[in-house]
């Protein structure tokens, strides 16, 4: 056993750096062609065509969606997906780097996928497109789909972070963290429709849709001094009317509510109800709920985060094992958590101390060449990770354990 892991990192490296060029070009292509949820073709396209020309069969389109995909090495034994985020943000681009986390899981397939193949044993690695996770819930529908209904020893992918978002002053000197827990979050679209007429003229023959939305916001600021620091409720206007001189007759907002568990959530999502249906009904206004998917929390996998945090060690990588307590933030691939065992860590991209995510400089970050660096040594990491849980089968098992007995930790 401890022959074949030694080998194993010494072709996950080699593979690594042999595909590291490539990587970049994926990376800057994906970077340059910003794509919002389900519309991510460029980067679909991008993607399976260089896996295609590396020699893998790439099944497009998949389960669905028209811009998943999924391949798949390997045969017999355990099954290891490895998850790529593509998607970016509206009118920022990638302020969140989900170019970094293409190349990174792309990256760590490749390598795991070499390495598997060399070692002769059984087992599988397969790579998964997961478009719309900034919005729409990809994952989500993908597990609805059957995407993760197989029996799958590990769900892995990791996230491009800002130093400070995951350290302190008495943790200098990491290069990410392993166990990123996040939040829970229910999103959702508001549609108020009242009844146009002349704002000046005779603005009491109108019903002002804009007006229930404002009051409906209101509310939910007013409601916002009761809830509880972990909390969130955030909400844009996405339409609000056209001319001043017309009263509006439709106005749409969308919304997140969250807390760190679906409970909580759920229970907060019924207050901020109570104040949108008030706003609507204070100003004669129908209003329609646009349901969309519900993030769960993420959870850490104890067993995944220690195996990653000693293997990134054997590449001179400090990573931190666990925060102390979630970040507010969200994202679809708890939902897989909560279906298999999964591994969701973090990788310092470096930035000036005030860039934050979902901003235009830390799109600009996620190009750099140092940015590519971090994300590969994590894509090296996950790769040694997913061959232990295919080589080792106590690591397998106590994964496994840690998510049915251990989902809190």
């Amino acid at each position: 056993m401890a022959e074949s892991i030694t080998s194993a990192r010494s072709v996950i490296g080699e593979t690594i750096d042999r595909f590291d060029p490539e990587l970049k070009q994926v990376s800057h292509e994906i970077h340059s062609h910003p794509e919002t949820a389900f519309q991510e073709v460029y980067a679909h396209d991008t993607i399976t065509k260089f896996l295609e020309t590396s020699g893998f069969a790439v099944s497009r389109s998949t389960y669905g969606l028209e811009t998943s995909f999924e391949t798949e090495v390997g045969s017999g034994g355990r099954l290891v997906v490895f998850c790529a985020e593509y998607d970016a943000l509206p009118q920022i681009g990638h302020g969140c780097g989900h170019n970094l986390i293409a190349i990174s899981s792309i990256g760590g397939f490749l390598a795991a996928a070499e390495a598997l193949k060399r070692s002769g044993l059984p087992g599988r690695v397969r790579l998964l497109g997961t478009p719309a996770e900034e919005a729409g819930g990809g994952k989500a529908r993908l597990i609805d789909a059957g995407a993760f209904s197989d029996n799958i020893a590990a769900a892995i992918m990791a996230h491009p972070v800002c130093a400070r978002q995951i350290l302190n002053e008495t943790s200098s000197g990491y290069t990410g963290l392993a166990a990123l827990k996040f939040i829970a979050t229910h999103m959702f679209k508001t549609e108020f429709r009242g009844k146009s007429a002349h704002a000046a003229g005779e603005p009491w023959n109108g019903v002002n849709a804009f007006d229930a939305a404002v009051a409906a916001y209101n509310n939910v600021a007013l409601l916002r001094q009761h809830i509880e620091p972990e909390d969130r409720i955030h909400a844009v206007m996405e339409v609000g009317g056209t001319v001043a001189n017309v009263i509006p007759d439709y106005t749409r907002m969308s919304w997140m509510i969250r807390s760190p568990n679906i409970t909580r959530s759920t229970k907060l999502l019924e207050r901020v109800k109570r104040c949108i249906a008030s706003g609507a009904m204070a100003h004669g206004c129908e209003l329609n709920y646009i349901e969309t998917p519900t993030y769960l929390n993420l959870t850490a996998n104890k067993t995944l985060c220690e195996v990653y945090v000693n293997e990134m060690a054997s590449i001179d990588q400090k990573v931190l094992l666990q925060q102390e307590k979630p970040m507010t933030a969200s994202t679809d691939m708890g939902n897989v958590a909560h279906v298999v065992p999964s591994f969701h860590g973090a990788f310092i991209v470096p930035t000036a101390p005030d860039v934050a995510l979902h901003s235009e400089n830390f799109a600009q970050a996620a190009s750099t060449d140092e940015a590519h660096k971090v994300a590969l040594n994590c894509a090296s990491g996950m790769a040694m990770m997913a061959m232990r849980v295919l080589l080792d089968e106590k690591i397998a098992e106590a994964a496994r354990w840690d998510f049915e007995n251990n989902h809190g930790w």
